[in-house]
């Protein structure tokens, strides 16, 4: 199962808020703060960077193992640049976070402008036992309605 959300139907706000579902509901073992603070990273950028719209897309691969993929596509053909972090409010720091945060990252040209495609890996069973430092992520009841998950 995949969610999608663009920017007719949805802003900012709302793509964190179906992210953190999703990822409640179809990727546990993905960590979801890292995975909601990376859409939110790449749909701003979206917001602010480009003209025009945006589309968030949001799946679960299978294979060998498991794989969470994040698609951000936007109108602008230009590919995102590193930044130095303006430490007064004046942005740089939303590519690092990305880079840092996620597995792989990519940028994909297409004719209508560009997909920024972000994966995460699902991790080994002995490191699902770590515990971990992070408080778990309670999402709004009905984001996703009924059987809205690829797990």
């Amino acid at each position: 199962m995949e969610i999608v959300l663009d920017s007719r139907k949805g802003d900012i706000s709302r793509a964190r808020e179906v992210t953190a579902a999703y990822v409640a509901r179809s990727c546990p073992w993905a960590d979801a703060d890292d995975v909601v603070l990376v859409v939110s990273e790449l749909v701003t950028n979206a917001v602010r960077h480009t003209t025009g719209w945006w589309r968030l897309q949001i799946r679960q691969l299978r294979g060998r193992g498991r794989q969470l993929v994040v698609d951000v596509d936007d109108a602008s053909g230009e590919r995102p640049t590193v930044r130095t972090p303006d430490v007064t409010g004046g942005g740089g720091h939303g590519w690092h976070i990305v880079s840092r945060l996620a597995t792989g990252v990519e940028v994909v040209p297409r004719p209508y402008g560009k997909t920024v495609r972000v994966t995460w890996g699902s991790r080994s069973r002995a490191d699902s036992r770590r515990p971990s430092h992070r408080a778990p992520v309670t999402p709004r009841p009905g984001l996703l309605g009924p059987g809205r998950s690829c797990a």
